[in-house]
């Protein structure tokens, strides 16, 4: 990894680098290396991990492709225009 200093600036060479660590996940390995992990705990850290994971994925991929609220529905075409009515979230 290589982080130039250009005119003098190394505070901002600094952050650059911190930046560039932290995209690399190189503290997140740090602090998970503190401490010995048993097998098992890092076996359930590692679902619970992922889980959160698909989570995020699936809350990103409902709300990317909704122009409405969600809890919102537009009557069909023959009701009255502009009518909307509440449905239960399930």
């Amino acid at each position: 990894m290589e982080v130039t200093v250009l005119s003098r600036d190394v505070e901002k060479a600094l952050r650059n680098l911190k930046k560039k660590l932290q995209l690399d996940g190189l503290f997140a390995e740090l602090k998970k290396r503190r401490h010995y992990e048993k097998p098992s705990v890092k076996k359930k850290n590692k679902q619970l991990e992922a889980e959160k994971r698909r989570r995020k994925a699936l809350r990103r991929s409902r709300t990317a492709g909704s122009a409405r609220p969600s809890g919102t529905y537009r009557s069909p075409a023959g009701a009255a225009p502009g009518s909307v009515r509440e449905v239960p979230r399930s």
